[in-house]
C-alpha cells in the first residue's frame, strides 16, 4: 500500500517514519518532494550549480529520512525529466536513515539547480509484514552526497 498525504502526517506523528526538516507545502497526494542541499559536478560540491549538456551530477537531499517501518521509491519530478535530466533511483529500503544521494545525467539543454528546490519525489509503501531484517548498510546516516 502507498502512503497518501493523511498517512504519511500520520505515520511521522506516531514516529513511524521521520522527514527533517518537514515542510507541509512539500507533501504531495502520494508522496512528499524532496529538495536540495548540495549538489556535485566534476567532482566539485556547491549550494547552486549549472549542468552543462551530457554531464553527470550527484544531489543530496536537504531531508534527512528515518524509515523504521516503510520502504519508498523515489520518482525525479517531471519538470527535469522534461527538460531531459535521467536519474537512477533505486528503492529505500526499511531501516534506512540519512539523506539520500542521488545520481543524475543530463542529456540536452544547460540546467540550473539551486539548494532547496524540489528535485523528487518519495512515495512511501507500508510493509505487509515486518521484514526479518533492515537497512544496514554503508549508507545509513550519510548526510551529504557519498559516492562509492
Amino acid at each position: 500500500m502507498i502512503l497518501s498525504d493523511a498517512d504519511i502526517v500520520r505515520a511521522r506523528k506516531h514516529d513511524d517514519l521521520s522527514i527533517e526538516p518537514f515542510a507541509e507545502e512539500q507533501l504531495t497526494p502520494n508522496g512528499y518532494d524532496l529538495s536540495i542541499m548540495e549538489i556535485m559536478v566534476d567532482g566539485e560540491t556547491s549550494r547552486q550549480a549549472t549542468i552543462p549538456p551530457l554531464t553527470w551530477f550527484a544531489v543530496a537531499t536537504r531531508e534527512y529520512l528515518r524509515l523504521p517501518r516503510h520502504a519508498a521509491q523515489l520518482w525525479i519530478r517531471s519538470s527535469y525529466a522534461r527538460r531531459g535530466v535521467m536519474a537512477s533511483f533505486g528503492k529505500v529500503d526499511v531501516g534506512f536513515e540519512g539523506t539520500l544521494t542521488l545520481a543524475c545525467f543530463n542529456t540536452r539543454q544547460e540546467l540550473e539547480l539551486r539548494e532547496d528546490d524540489t528535485f523528487c519525489q518519495i512515495v512511501f509503501e507500508e510493509m505487509a509484514s515486518a521484514p526479518r531484517k533492515r537497512y544496514a548498510g554503508k549508507y545509513k546516516g550519510q548526510q551529504n552526497i557519498t559516492l562509492g
